[in-house]
């Protein structure tokens, strides 16, 4: 069928000084709003390699939300279970400095638990049919306990995309569960409470290896930003990704859609060092386009079967 997304929708606001930005000043700037969430930018990257992903989330009432559903569809993304409720996407605002970097966000998170009614009436179809489940670790508990339920009995991997580690950190039973973890090197510092800022990757490999076999979960990479990503299976394969060196524009969206490539690669048999080659050229693609509109690619670019 396809890979299957549970996850939030946002509406994302974001500021982009036209001058050198004073912080704490007065900038002046544009700003523009967008679709986005993490499962919602999962989705559509999944979509851009004309994978034909599942997409189950809640948008509202309002045209907003039928412009979600619309450009969806136009990339190919599966919508027929995304639920409509009054106030069903949470919304995002962002300040971003001159090198493209988020400097400072509030975010207001919507409430997924109407996920359950599909889980319900369409969840042991959805979870037979399906290629792989990603769902955001940090959503609805019940809705989590759920999905990770459904998993288990139809024998299906699950993908685990970090939104907020600091309430991911609540569910490691369910981190667990997981087939692989996909966060920054930020992330990683507060689900292990160590520091690693001053890590270098081949360092930060061999200290994954280590707190994977400690927390019992199974896979992870980390991405580390310019420097690329580690990854570890626990007790096998590891390595180091190099990045590629792109003119940025803006990085909002580049670790979902590093996410997409190494899920995708996961799903469809690759290793992890191949995973994450995928994911470095979507990531690539996302931060040198502007509004991170990630081009279109072809399976057979990266030796995955056509949908």
């Amino acid at each position: 069928m396809s890979i299957v997304i549970f996850g939030a929708v946002f509406v994302d606001i974001k500021g982009y000084p036209l001058a050198k930005y004073i912080p704490g000043g007065r900038n002046v700037g544009r700003v523009i709003q967008t679709h986005g969430g993490v499962s919602r930018n999962v989705a559509e990257d999944i979509a851009n390699v004309e994978l034909r992903p599942t997409f189950v989330s809640v948008v509202d009432e309002s045209g907003t939300g039928t412009d979600v559903i619309e450009k969806l569809e136009r990339h190919k993304v599966n919508t027929e279970h995304i639920i409509r409720r009054p106030d069903g996407m949470g919304t995002w605002l962002a300040v971003f400095d001159n090198g493209g970097d988020v400097i400072a966000s509030i975010s207001k998170r919507p409430d997924l638990t109407p996920l359950l009614d599909v889980l319900d009436s369409e969840g042991d179809r959805l979870f037979a049919e399906a290629d792989s489940i990603v769902t955001e670790i940090d959503i609805d508990v019940p809705v989590l306990k759920r999905i990770f339920a459904l998993a288990q009995k139809h024998h299906k991997d699950v993908y685990a995309v970090v939104s907020n580690m600091s309430i991911a950190m609540e569910r490691r039973d369910l981190l667990q569960k997981t087939a692989c973890i996909v966060c920054n090197v930020q992330e990683a510092g507060l689900l292990f409470s160590e520091d690693y800022s001053d890590v270098t990757p081949e360092a930060l490999e061999e200290v994954l290896r280590e707190r994977l076999a400690w927390a019992g979960i199974p896979r992870m990479v980390v991405t580390l930003g310019e420097q690329g990503a580690v990854y570890a299976h626990s007790g096998g394969e590891s390595g180091y990704c190099p990045s590629q060196k792109v003119d940025v524009i803006d990085t909002t969206g580049a670790g979902d859609a590093f996410f997409a490539g190494v899920t995708i690669g996961l799903t469809y048999n690759k290793s992890l060092a191949e995973a994450c080659e995928i994911g470095t050229r979507l990531a690539v693609s996302v931060i040198a386009t502007k509004e991170n509109v990630c081009p279109r690619f072809r399976p057979e670019e990266f030796g995955l079967p056509t949908v």
